[in-house]
């Protein structure tokens, strides 16, 4: 999935340049069509379903809302709540704009296909790989500190970049590190959101997690974000985003401290 999302995009831009962006999106949709062959003739799996209960509206309503309740009556959920929703606000803010500065900067189409989502991709992979081992070494706890510390930073290449200008080395080396970064914790951060799940509600809880977890970042990249660089420009913006990851790194570091990331857990395990 990871490769397809990948090649695709690459391949987006490239046919992009020489025929336009209908023959893109045309190509786009006929590389979907393998994945959804595969889903039509596979069929679903034999399962046992229990047949459906008669239940009053009180209890549908209890059982509907059972995964945030119990949620909420742990030890300082609402705090692991409104961490959830920071943690990822500079990183979404710098990724959600990185075309923008792209263009301006004058990357051709080939350039970002390159470097952002080919080389990029590879990084990616990389950092997935080093946060598998971050987090067998390091615990749960720790490994999920040091990524956000690295994503937080991987923004201020960015900053790096836009004062520079053109140049492919600079957008290999900012794309590298940010691609890196997320990998690591695409790894960690995501292992820690579903820790906080508990066994029972673990779909439930875990989509209320991560949509929460990118809410606040597509809220103020929708609204402020153009302004902001109007406003300040890329440089400055991207140290404004760097700035911002560093609130949840400081509320993670607090919740450790405190003990709050360890007795928020639901049924993972703890280190």
């Amino acid at each position: 999935w990871r490769i397809g999302a990948a090649s695709t995009g690459a391949l987006a831009l490239i046919v992009a340049s020489n025929f336009g962006w209908p023959a893109a999106y045309i190509v786009c949709a006929v590389f979907t069509l393998p994945a959804i062959m595969v889903g039509v003739f596979m069929g679903e799996p034999a399962r046992h379903i229990e047949p459906a209960e008669v239940k009053g509206v009180t209890q549908a309503l209890a059982e509907y809302f059972s995964p945030l309740s119990e949620f909420v009556k742990r030890q300082g959920a609402w705090l692991v709540l409104f961490f959830v929703l920071i943690h990822k606000i500079g990183d979404t803010l710098a990724n959600l704009t990185l075309r923008l500065l792209f263009d301006d900067l004058g990357f051709t189409n080939e350039e970002i296909a390159f470097y952002d989502v080919g080389f990029g991709f590879i990084a990616f992979l990389l950092g997935i790989f080093v946060g598998g081992i971050m987090f067998a070494r390091m615990g749960l706890k720790h490994s999920v500190l040091l990524s956000l510390v690295l994503m937080a930073v991987s923004n201020f290449s960015f900053a790096a970049l836009a004062l520079v200008g053109h140049t492919n080395l600079g957008m290999a080396a900012a794309i590298g590190f940010e691609n890196f970064a997320s990998g690591i914790g695409g790894v960690t951060v995501v292992a820690y959101l579903s820790a906080l799940c508990n066994l029972r509600f673990t779909a439930t809880q875990y989509a209320l997690l991560s949509a929460l977890a990118s809410i606040a970042g597509r809220f103020l990249t929708g609204t402020t974000a153009g302004g902001l660089i109007e406003a300040m420009g890329y440089v400055n913006f991207y140290l404004l985003t760097t700035a911002s990851a560093f609130p949840g790194v400081l509320l993670f570091w607090y919740m450790i401290r405190s003990g709050l990331a360890d007795v928020s857990l639901g049924g993972a395990s703890r280190d």
